[in-house]
């Protein structure tokens, strides 16, 4: 046979009559530029997973798209150093040594095609109605009547206004941490408060305070709205808000190569010592239908050791583990499950539970969440709250469910009237010439009578006002700077309405109003400092007496006469009776 004669000047054909780009002509040295290209392949893929972190788990979508990658990097290396973008020539010895990463590509979409596939609601909507069960519950005997001292009168954002707020008083860590997006509302020594963790400002700072690790966590109470910097002896290593090896989830990755890891909550036991939870998920449903929750990491924040715990605490698990605890030291845990898993697990059940069709056509018995939720603190757990609404219907709710973030508990109570957003422009209306904004509600047992309770804030997220709508009749709406007014408030409107609460109004005002005149107390004295910042758009005035070493902070939205103050000008200040401190935060000013 005659040897093969290309023309690479025209880039023609050659004796068979082949393209140049279909001759098999490997570039010089090609063993070698084999061997050069697995070498890169694998550095890269070694530092893709150092910073990928996927679960080497069939069922994580991100091991196939970390696979696909790093197919996708060898097969560019081949025709980069092979410069086939030069030499035309080597275009079938790139497509012969791409074959086997085409091919493993192709398999992983296959793969992920038919796991969807298997696990679509269409075909599975029973299986997807079954990852919940849902009890039917007594509102009068599981929501006892509630005790106003545990109730909580912030959403998470006033919560998080008081947090930025309370950082800002400590010039040593405002200009090194932020509170950081990390937030967790937990049952605390019994009382509902709501956990921030502190992330570092930006790398630089981080790099400057990661050996030490972040020194504090802020508690803000949900009730009493105080909100306190809880200083630790040794600072926190292990936070989502590092880069290399402790940041959280690459640290337990290295640990557990195979679990897939939910989103990380914070969360603090009864001593004050902070842990990090991180959910242990897995899909139920085909490859990656069906999300649901099978354990959880529970690390320590400080030092980085770790325990899997059960979601019920009794041991019942699927993971190939024998490492799962049971014991009582965990029930201090709130936050297993997340509100977003447990929101969609309910309107599986809600939607499929009549099958698929019927979730579109038809809809016989088709129910969903509402557009928002709450939480509640009932039996030293967190429940989630939200109402559920007819498919059909957009104004009022056939009931609501509260679902333990725990254990994923579930019950269901069966109650029409308002929907959520009604009852939320309803005492906005009540109050409309303040323009303030209402939390999302909590349903309350006030006296037997089902009734939404909320917070009225204004534009700076301060809470300045409270509002209680009846469920049932959501024009009738109480209104009070206190809850003992706004009880009684509520109480009055029902009346005119038929319908008599039993609630001793007069004990409430008392206890309400002595708790008040407890907390405050008055320190006088002459100015001899000013200063002032800005946080979060709002000014902030520092003011030291000469009665005092501390600061008072002052903003000015709370005392507008506070712009004017001049050194040399005699103030008395309200502030809390137990404050103490460099800095203390002043109610009021006279």
């Amino acid at each position: 046979m005659d040897p093969i004669n290309v023309d690479f000047t025209k880039g023609k054909k050659s004796d068979d009559d082949k393209p140049v780009s279909d001759v098999y002509i490997p570039p010089k040295n090609h063993i070698k530029k084999i061997i050069i290209n697995l070498i890169l392949t694998a550095v890269f893929a070694a530092g893709a997973y150092y910073f990928m972190i996927p679960a080497f788990n069939l069922k994580a979508i991100e091991i196939y798209m970390y696979i696909g990658l790093v197919c996708l990097v060898y097969m560019g290396l081949t025709a980069l150093t092979s410069k086939v973008a030069l030499h035309p020539e080597y275009t079938s010895y790139v497509k012969r040594r791409s074959r086997v990463p085409v091919i493993i590509i192709g398999i992983l979409v296959v793969v992920c095609g038919l796991g969807y596939l298997v696990g679509a609601q269409l075909f599975r909507a029973n299986s997807y109605s079954h990852l919940i069960t849902v009890e039917e519950g007594n509102f009068a005997e599981d929501v006892a009547e509630i005790d106003f001292s545990s109730v909580p009168r912030l959403d998470s954002s006033s919560a998080n206004s008081l947090a930025v707020r309370t950082l800002g008083d400590l010039s040593d860590m405002v200009s090194q941490f932020v509170v950081s997006n990390y937030s967790t509302q937990i049952n605390y020594k019994n009382t509902p408060v709501r956990v921030y963790s502190l992330a570092y400002g930006d790398i630089f700072k981080w790099l400057k305070n990661t050996k030490d690790g972040l020194p504090a966590y802020i508690i803000v109470d949900m009730t009493t709205q105080k909100s306190e910097i809880v200083r630790l002896e040794s600072g926190m290593k292990y936070s989502p808000s590092e880069y290399l090896n402790h940041y959280l989830l690459r640290h337990l990755r290295f640990k557990l190569p195979t679990y897939i890891f939910g989103e990380p909550t914070f969360e603090i036991d009864e001593e004050g010592k902070p842990y990090w939870i991180v959910p242990i998920l897995d899909k139920k449903i085909g490859l990656f239908g069906g999300t649901d929750v099978i354990g959880a990491a529970v690390v320590n924040s400080i030092d980085g050791s770790y325990e899997l715990v059960s979601t019920s605490l009794t041991g019942e698990t699927k993971l190939p583990t024998n490492n799962f605890v049971t014991d009582e030291q965990w029930q201090w845990l709130d936050r297993i499950y997340s509100a977003e898993i447990l929101d969609a697990q309910y309107n599986y059940y809600g939607k499929l539970s009549n099958g698929f069709i019927n979730s579109l056509i038809g809809q016989q018995g088709v129910k969903i969440t509402s557009s928002g939720y709450n939480y509640l603190a009932l039996n030293d757990d967190v429940y989630m709250y939200t109402g559920v609404t007819s498919i059909s219907s957009d104004q009022s709710i056939i009931g609501f469910v509260l679902l333990n973030q725990r254990t994923k508990e579930t019950k269901y109570y069966s109650i029409s009237g308002a929907l959520e957003n009604t009852a939320m422009t309803s005492a906005q209306g009540a109050v409309q010439q303040y323009k303030y904004n209402a939390t999302f509600p909590l349903l309350l047992n006030i006296s037997g009578e089902p009734t939404y309770f909320m917070a009225l804030k204004d534009s700076s997220e301060l809470v300045k006002m409270y509002a209680m709508v009846n469920v049932k009749q959501s024009t009738v709406v109480g209104i009070g700077a206190s809850l003992a007014e706004c009880t009684e408030d509520y109480a009055n409107q029902l009346q005119r309405n038929g319908i008599n609460l039993d609630i001793d109004i007069d004990s409430m005002s008392e206890e309400d109003s002595t708790s008040q005149e407890a907390k405050l107390a008055e320190i006088s004295g002459v100015v001899t400092e000013i200063r002032s910042v800005v946080t979060g758009g709002e000014t902030y005035f520092y003011i030291k007496l000469n009665s005092s070493e501390s600061f008072y902070k002052l903003s000015a939205a709370n005392a507008e006469k506070v712009v004017i103050l001049n050194v040399g000008d005699t103030v008395t200040f309200s502030v809390d009776a137990d404050a103490s401190g460099e800095i203390i935060e002043a109610k009021s000013m006279k």
